[in-house]
């Protein structure tokens, strides 16, 4: 059983650590440090993309609208952490 919450463990912090590169470099973009259409960047914004925005999607939906400032990732940080947390509760509760 610790073997599995190990792996959920590890997969919720490489979650997070990539949730955190998309922030970043969304940034970089927006603000015109880094180049969109730099191939690297490109591809490497299209991968995170694809794998943080159907999470973040249903958060925004939810969420009201605060104009400029998109509080979800903050909103699916929180909830990933939270749900780490019970579930590491619930394994020490069967021990």
């Amino acid at each position: 059983m610790y073997s599995i919450l190990w792996l959920i463990d590890w997969v919720v912090q490489a979650y997070t650590y990539l949730l955190f590169a998309y922030i970043v470099i969304d940034l970089l973009v927006k603000f015109g440090v880094v180049n969109a259409y730099n191939r690297v960047i490109y591809v490497v914004m299209d991968f995170l993309s694809k794998i943080i925005e159907p999470a973040l999607r249903p958060i925004r939906n939810v969420m009201p609208n605060l104009g400029g400032i998109d509080l979800s990732p903050v909103v699916l940080v929180l909830a990933l952490q939270f749900g780490l947390r019970l579930l590491h509760e619930l394994v020490a509760g069967l021990a």
